[in-house]
């Protein structure tokens, strides 16, 4: 177990990691590598992880929701389904190796990067047309997988759904609201779980927490102030960093 001296790095990285997540998604590349140096055990790393991430998600939800920027009846009609497919991933763990489909992640996660950057205009007009059948075909079955995905694999989970509001015609900022609302649902689920197995270093974690809450205040605050150019750049170099820990950490 380490000392308390981990927390001279393990804070800034943590807030650095509630920018990033509350902006465009991927904060888990900065703090489960981080918690990983710091010597826990793979179900420590993932239950900490989870304890903190309630903590960014919530706050970043928090700022999103009462400026607005969260498509309420949207959102609140994915969670379920993002929960029930999370619990589903989390099963398939047991009879799936995740390794196998890390490098096929990367490759669909480069070519939504490339999708969001090569078209000027994707998710820099807000085109939403409210709940029509075209929006609830594509998010519906949509939050399901992005569910699946965050209970089986994870990385990029907030920036894949970033890009499914982004293509049912929300702009980034309120995309990137209606993600981290989902992320945060999802990652309350995973919470609940974990904290069953008695996995978590509270400790670490509930500093850690504070520390991603900031950084989460501090995102979300910038993206909304900032629009959906500051998001796009930053949704950019995500995409990026989420890949390369799917190509090359095992």
């Amino acid at each position: 177990m380490p000392g308390p001296e981990v927390l001279l790095y393990g804070l800034p990285l943590a807030f650095l990691a509630g920018f990033i997540d509350a902006v465009a998604g991927g904060g888990g590349t900065i703090t489960l590598p981080t918690l990983f140096f710091m010597g826990l055990s793979p179900a420590q790393v993932v239950a900490t992880n989870k304890l903190l991430a309630i903590f960014g998600s919530g706050s970043a939800t928090y700022q999103f929701w009462r400026k607005g920027n969260v498509e309420r009846t949207l959102v609140l009609r994915l969670i379920p389904l993002a929960l029930a497919g999370a619990a589903l991933g989390a099963y398939l763990v047991h009879f799936v190796a995740p390794d196998s489909f890390r490098t096929l992640v990367g490759v669909v996660i480069l070519l939504v990067g490339a999708l969001v950057l090569v078209n000027k205009r994707f998710g820099t007009e807000d085109r939403y047309p409210g709940l029509t059948a075209r929006t609830l075909a594509l998010t519906l079955p949509g939050a399901f997988v992005i569910g699946m995905y965050d209970g089986f694999l994870g990385p990029g989970t907030g920036t894949f759904a970033m890009f499914m509001f982004a293509l049912a015609g929300f702009n980034l900022v309120k995309s990137g609201g209606n993600a981290r609302t989902l992320n945060f649902a999802t990652n309350l689920g995973a919470f609940l779980f974990f904290l069953i197995g008695g996995q978590m270093v509270w400790w670490l974690g509930l500093p850690m927490g504070a520390a991603n809450a900031l950084g989460a205040t501090l995102g979300a605050r910038m993206a909304m102030l900032r629009g959906s150019g500051f998001v796009k750049a930053v949704y950019a170099v995500i995409v990026l960093l989420v890949a390369m820990r799917l190509f090359f950490v095992r």
